[in-house]
C-alpha cells in the first residue's frame, strides 16, 4: 500500500472502532453487557493488528527508494534507473579491471613489447578511474533519494503514531511492541473500562404501565437500528481489507508460482546456471517475507472481524426477540385496557336503559343519570390513570397532591358539589318547590350541581313573583344562620292566621261558632285537594300531626280582652283568592256582630 492507503484503511479502522461508544450506550441489559465486553476485546485485537499492518507497510516503504515524478516537462530520473546505471557501471568496472589484470600479466611475462603494453595499461586505468567517477556520482544521487524515502516513510510513522495516540483506548501497540502483547494489554484495559459499566448498569425493571412498555418498544426499536448501522460499518471496513489483502494473495501465489518454475529449470541447469538460479530463490523467499508481513495480519484481522459480525448478529437476533415481546406486551395492555372500558362504556349504557325502562320519576331518573355519568368518568379516569402509572405508589402520591391542592383552591365549590346530592335527598327540592331561604321566598326555576335559582316571590307569596331571580350556591344547606324551608313532597299548602280583638262582655262562644261556620264555608271549594295533601303528609312523614287540616279559632285572653286567633289552610297555588275570601267571610261575621250591638270587633 502507498503512504495515502495506509492512513486511509487506518482511519476508516478507527472510525468503526469508536461504535463502541455506541454499543456501550445501548448496552444496558446483563446479555448487553456481556456481549459488549466479547466485543471491546475483539475490537483491541483488530486495532492492534492495524497498527501492526501499518507500521509494517511503512517499514517497507521506507526500504524502498521513491519514485520522483515528472514535473514542468523535465526528465527526471527514477531510483530504478540509478540502480540499472550502477549495476551497469559495476559491470564495466568488472571488464576493465579484468583486462586490466591480464595485460599487467602481459607485461611482467613479455619483454618486448613493454611500451605498447605499459600505455594499454595506463589507458585502462583511466578508464576505471572514469568508471569511478561515474559510480560515486550515481551512489550520490541514490544517497539522495534514499534520504527522500526515509524522511517520507518517516512522517507516515509519526502520523501512525499520532492516530494510535488520538483513539480513546491502549489497543493501539506502541512502535516496537508486538501485536500479541498488544492484544493482550489492551483486554487488560478493556476488562477495567468495562468493571464500572458491568458495576453500574442497571437492567430495565419490569414496568406495568403503558407508558413505560410504549417506551420500551421504542427504546428497542432504535437501539436495534444502532446494531444494524454498526454491523454495516464493520462490513464496509471488511470490504476495505479484502480489497487491500487480494493483491496479497494474488502475488503470493504469483512468487509461489515463480518458486516452482525456478525449481524446475534448476534440476536441468549447470553449475553456473545454477549460481542465478539460487539468486532469484533468495529473492523469492525476501519477496515471500515481505508479503506474508502484511498478509497474516490481515487474515487474522478478517477473522477477528468476521467474529464481530456473529456476535453483532447474535445481539441483533436477541433485541429483535425482546423487540416482539415488548410490541406483544404493550398490544395486550391496549387491549385489556380496551376491554375494561368497553365493559364500562356498556355497564353504563345498561344502566342508562334500565333508568329509563323502570324509573317514571323524572326527577328520581334524572339523580340516577346524573350519578351515572359521575360515577362512569370517575372509574374511566382511575382506570386509564392506573393503565399509564408506572407504580402504584408514584400515583397514589400524586393523586393525594392533586387532591390536597384541588381541595384548598376549591373548597367552596366542592362544598356546594357536595350540598347539591343534599339537596337531591328524599327530602330535598326539586324544579318548581317553593322555598324560603332566610328573608327569601321563592320558587326553584333551576337546581345545578354548584348553584340553584329561585324565583323571588312576594310577602308569603299571596301576591306573586316579583320578577326577580336570586342565586343561591347549594352549599346553603350547611349554613346555620340561614335555613332553608320548602314544602313536603307533592305537599302545596300552608296555615295562615289571623286575629281579631273581641270586646268585653260579648258572647265569645257565638262569635266563635260564627267564626267558624264563615271558615268553613269560604274553604269548602278547597277542602277536597287540602285533604288529599294532609294525606299525602301523613304517608310521606309517617306522622299524624298534620290533622285533617280544619280550620280553627282559638280564644286567648289577654291584659286588654279576649282574642280570635283564627288558622286555617291556604292552597298556594290559590292563595290570593283564598285570602280574599277568607277576608269577605271575616267582615261578614264582624258585619253581623256590629248589627247585634256588638261593638269592637277589629282585625289584625
Amino acid at each position: 500500500m502507498t503512504a495515502a492507503q495506509v492512513i486511509t484503511v487506518l482511519d476508516q479502522t478507527v472510525d468503526w472502532y469508536r461504535t463502541l461508544g455506541l454499543q456501550q450506550q445501548a448496552a444496558n441489559e446483563p446479555s448487553d453487557v456481556l456481549i459488549l465486553y466479547d466485543n471491546r476485546q475483539t475490537a483491541n485485537k483488530v486495532m492492534s493488528l492495524a497498527f501492526d499492518i501499518a507500521r509494517a507497510d511503512a517499514e517497507m516503504l521506507g526500504k524502498e527508494p521513491p519514485v520522483a515524478e515528472d514535473t514542468g516537462g523535465d526528465t527526471a530520473t527514477s531510483s530504478q534507473a540509478l540502480l540499472q546505471l550502477q549495476k551497469k557501471l559495476e559491470a564495466q568496472t568488472a571488464s576493465v579491471q579484468a583486462e586490466l589484470d591480464t595485460e599487467r600479466r602481459q607485461l611482467a611475462a613479455n619483454k618486448k613489447n613493454r611500451v605498447g603494453i605499459q600505455a594499454k595499461i595506463n589507458e585502462l586505468q583511466g578508464e576505471i578511474n572514469l568508471i569511478n567517477t561515474k559510480k560515486s556520482i550515481v551512489a550520490t544521487m541514490q544517497g539522495l533519494a534514499t534520504d527522500a524515502g526515509g524522511s517520507s516513510a518517516g512522517a507516515l510513522k509519526a502520523q501512525i503514531d499520532a492516530m494510535a495516540v488520538a483513539i480513546p483506548s491502549s489497543a493501539a501497540p506502541a512502535a516496537g511492541t508486538s501485536a500479541v502483547a498488544a492484544a493482550s494489554s489492551a483486554g487488560g484495559a478493556s476488562t477495567a473500562a468495562q468493571s464500572p459499566l458491568a458495576s453500574t448498569s442497571v437492567s430495565v425493571v419490569g414496568r406495568f404501565g403503558l407508558w413505560d412498555l410504549a417506551s420500551n418498544v421504542f427504546r428497542l426499536s432504535e437501539k436495534r437500528g444502532t446494531i444494524e448501522s454498526i454491523d454495516r460499518r464493520t462490513a464496509a471496513l471488511q470490504a476495505t481489507l479484502t480489497r487491500v489483502r487480494d493483491p496479497l494473495v494474488n502475488q503470493i501465489r504469483a512468487l509461489s508460482a515463480r518458486g516452482d518454475a525456478l525449481g524446475t529449470a534448476a534440476d536441468s541447469a549447470d553449475s553456473t546456471a545454477l549460481n542465478g538460479v539460487h539468486d532469484q530463490l533468495d529473492a523469492l523467499a525476501e519477496q515471500f517475507k515481505q508479503a506474508s508481513a502484511l498478509l497474516i495480519p490481515l487474515s487474522r484481522e478478517a477473522i477477528l472481524l468476521n467474529q464481530y459480525r456473529r456476535n453483532l448478529s447474535n445481539w441483533r437476533d436477541a433485541i429483535k426477540t425482546q423487540y416482539g415481546e415488548a410490541l406483544e406486551a404493550l398490544g395486550i395492555r391496549v387491549g385489556v385496557l380496551l376491554v375494561i372500558l368497553a365493559l364500562l362504556f356498556g355497564a353504563a349504557e345498561v344502566w342508562r336503559k334500565a333508568v329509563l325502562r323502570y324509573i317514571q320519576d323524572s326527577r328520581r331518573r334524572y339523580q340516577l343519570l346524573l350519578l351515572r355519568r359521575i360515577a362512569l368518568w370517575s372509574l374511566v379516569v382511575v382506570v386509564v390513570g392506573f393503565a399509564f402509572a408506572s407504580e402504584l405508589g408514584s400515583i397514589v402520591t400524586f393523586a393525594g397532591l392533586i387532591t390536597a391542592g384541588i381541595a384548598v383552591a376549591m373548597q367552596s365549590v366542592l362544598v356546594s358539589i357536595v350540598g347539591y346530592f343534599f339537596l337531591i335527598g328524599k327530602y330535598g327540592i326539586r324544579v318548581g318547590d317553593r322555598v324560603q331561604i332566610g328573608d327569601v321566598a321563592g320558587e326553584v326555576i333551576d337546581l345545578g350541581l354548584v348553584r340553584m335559582y329561585l324565583m323571588e316571590l312576594s310577602a308569603k307569596g299571596a301576591m306573586g313573583p316579583t320578577g326577580r331571580v336570586v342565586a343561591f350556591a347549594n352549599s346553603v344547606v350547611f349554613q346555620v344562620s340561614s335555613g332553608l324551608f320548602k314544602q313536603i313532597p307533592g305537599v302545596n299548602f300552608s296555615w295562615r292566621e289571623a286575629v281579631l280583638d273581641l270586646p268585653p262582655g260579648a258572647d265569645y262562644s257565638a262569635i266563635k261558632e260564627q267564626l267558624n261556620a264563615a271558615m268553613t264555608d269560604a274553604l269548602k271549594e278547597y277542602r277536597p285537594e287540602i285533604l288529599r295533601q294532609t294525606q299525602e303528609i301523613e304517608r310521606t312523614t309517617l306522622s299524624s300531626s298534620a290533622g285533617d287540616a280544619q280550620p280553627q279559632i282559638q280564644l286567648h285572653f289577654t291584659g286588654g280582652g279576649v282574642e280570635a286567633h283564627v288558622r286555617y289552610p291556604v292552597h298556594l297555588a290559590h292563595a290570593a283568592e283564598i285570602e280574599e275570601r277568607v277576608t269577605e267571610a271575616l267582615a261578614r261575621v264582624v258585619s253581623g256582630a256590629q248589627a247585634d250591638g256588638t261593638q269592637g270587633i277589629s282585625r289584625r
